[in-house]
């Protein structure tokens, strides 16, 4: 079961100015920042509404670390902007079976790690009306994770 809006990911060529530009236009105050060496990005994580407990909305702002990540070679192709939208669920593994099941085609084979210890799969946008979508399990929540 889809519980929320969990994130909306942002992909960005200067991490830190895009962090200023949120921070100072919105008052949106940076939660978590990390490099993600799978994914190949840094990131950020800016508090939209709620608390850290699993149950804030975040933007998730990307800067690509190498030009072969997916967020550079999204930039190269689209420019600055949205790069996909995440549901949170108690169970991402449960939740991208029963997705699959119904013909989404789920890009990761079995739940990845993510930011802040979250576990997550994404689905092909192909099959979601054009948008990259990620389903996130928080960390701590259900139980392996938000």
């Amino acid at each position: 079961m889809l519980t929320r809006i969990d994130h909306i990911g942002i992909a960005c060529r200067d991490l830190d100015a895009s962090v200023e530009f949120y921070r100072s236009t919105y008052g949106f105050e940076v939660a978590h920042v990390e490099v993600n060496e799978e994914q190949g990005v840094r990131e950020a994580m800016l508090r939209v509404n709620g608390t850290d407990d699993g149950h804030a909305t975040y933007l998730q702002l990307l800067e690509p670390v190498r030009e072969d990540s997916p967020v550079a070679k999204f930039l190269a192709r689209n420019g600055e902007g949205v790069h996909h939208v995440a549901f949170g669920t108690p169970d991402v593994a449960a939740e991208t079976a029963a997705i699959g099941a119904t013909g989404v085609r789920v890009l990761d084979s079995a739940p990845r790690a993510g930011s802040m210890g979250s576990r997550i799969a994404f689905l092909h946008p192909k099959d979601c009306g054009g948008v990259l979508t990620e389903i996130v399990q928080a960390a701590g929540a259900g139980e392996h994770g938000r």
